[in-house]
């Protein structure tokens, strides 16, 4: 080999050494796109409730297999029900066949029921929320509907009107069809289960928690027992072992619902509050121990959420005026103005000194209003968004949050004769201006 053929072999690798050690492999956290914390699990979020502000998101909006967190649609409509009269917690059902014969079934989460016994549907309603116990769920499904078929028709029409887009419930307790002894919901095939995006769950719970906050009184019962002092009396643990006072516990737990089956894993949403702010999270799948691994992931996302990097701050208080938007133009009114405020708190939660990266804007619905005006008329918007350099996952609703403005105060109409020599005053003062600018054009 000649010289020029070695300088030329050796230029070449020194080339490759050089690029080997400029290689610096991503870290995960680079790889996930930036992602403040690894959650271990098949998808997961988490969402600040009282604003809806997305905290941590990954693979949100993938439908997945739920389990037995489908249960949590169950009992909203059961307290929906309650709320509305349309039935009694006292009341009193009888199982039939199809319920006696699951309850029966020891492989599955269950509180066993007589053929010819009469529970109330709040020991129904607790053996299905604390324990998760399936006959009891299915049970409240036909107290609801009168069959299992009409209420997942019911559930999926209330999925759509809480606004849910990824969902598709299949019964209603999250067990695969094919372990309903062959009496699945009519239409539905026996290898299906009930199927909805951790995003949706997410949201499901918010409304849960929102709409009927008695659900936490319930959710957050870490031990109980079923028809205490009865010949039935059995122990009824909570499966959510975040609770105070078992295995995993966590500060601030108080809800909501695990799920498990072969096919969608380990699922947990939970629900705390510490501080001032309540979090909700979802994860589908999570990786490790089946009973345990929902959790140690969620304590994940509770650390990050509570261990000072979030706090609720009132970017405008209730009350609040925004600079350039204080006031808004009143037609015929005894003042000409009025001040607009927000209705309430823009609050949200931020991380320490980030709150410089959150940018109002201000949408009026008009230029003006017209008199007579009531004090808390809604005028217009107040929208924050976020401008600053962190992974930003926006809001469960939208990628922004806002409230209304309103009035400060209420404006009287004004009499005629007020009105009558504004105009004339308008009159005077357009002849006034348009004589200004016709001698201004002369010179």
């Amino acid at each position: 080999m000649n010289i020029t053929k070695w300088k030329q072999l050796l230029v070449s690798l020194v080339v490759l050494a050089l690029a080997a050690t400029c290689f610096v492999p991503m870290s995960k956290a680079e790889a996930a796109g930036n992602d403040p914390i690894d959650v271990n699990a098949s998808a997961a979020i988490m969402i600040e409730a009282s604003s809806g502000k997305i905290l941590y998101s990954k693979n949100a909006d993938k439908r997945l297999p739920i389990a037995s967190m489908t249960k949590m649609m169950t009992e909203y409509l059961l307290l929906e029900a309650i709320k509305e009269g349309k039935v009694k917690w006292d009341q009193t059902y009888t199982p039939d066949d199809y319920v006696y014969e699951i309850s029966q079934d020891n492989s599955l989460s269950n509180v066993p029921l007589r053929k010819d016994g009469k529970y109330t549907v709040k020991e129904l309603y607790q053996a299905m929320a604390i324990y998760s116990a399936n006959g009891a769920a299915i049970a409240v499904a036909e107290i609801l509907a009168g069959t299992e078929t009409k209420f997942v028709a019911e559930m999926n029409a209330k999925a759509k009107e809480l606004g849910m887009t990824n969902y598709d419930f299949k019964n209603a307790t999250g067990l695969v069809n094919e372990d309903l002894h062959g009496k699945q919901p009519q239409g539905e095939g026996v290898k299906e289960e009930s199927e909805v995006s951790a995003k949706d769950m997410a949201l499901l719970a918010d409304r849960l928690i929102t709409d009927y906050p008695e659900v936490l009184k319930t959710t957050s019962i870490a031990k109980t027992k079923f028809r205490a002092g009865t010949d039935d009396e059995m122990d009824m643990p909570n499966w959510n072992f975040m609770l105070k006072g078992l295995v995993s516990e966590y500060p601030g737990v108080d809800g909501l619902k695990t799920g498990s089956t072969d096919s969608a894993g380990s699922c947990f949403t939970s629900t705390a509050q510490r501080n001032g702010m309540r979090v909700i999270t979802v994860v589908l799948n999570a990786k490790g121990n089946l009973h345990t691994g929902r959790f140690d992931e969620t304590k994940k996302m509770l650390d990050y959420a509570f261990n000072s990097n979030f706090s609720m701050k009132d970017l405008y208080p209730e009350g609040s005026q925004v600079k350039g938007h204080k006031t808004i133009d009143v037609e015929k009114g005894k003042d000409k103005q009025v001040d607009i405020v927000t209705d309430k708190a823009l609050s949200i939660p931020v991380k320490s000194g980030d709150e410089k990266n959150y940018k109002a804007e201000v949408t009026l619905d008009k230029k003006e209003i017209t008199a007579p005006v009531k004090k808390g008329t809604k005028v217009g918007t107040l929208t924050v968004t976020y401008k600053g350099s962190d992974k930003d996952y926006g809001f469960l609703k939208s990628k922004e949050f806002s409230v209304n403005l309103v009035t400060k105060n209420d404006v009287d109409k004004a009499n005629w004769f007020v009105q009558m020599m504004r105009g004339i005053g308008g009159f005077f003062s357009g002849i006034w201006n348009s004589a200004v600018d016709t001698v201004t054009g002369w010179f």
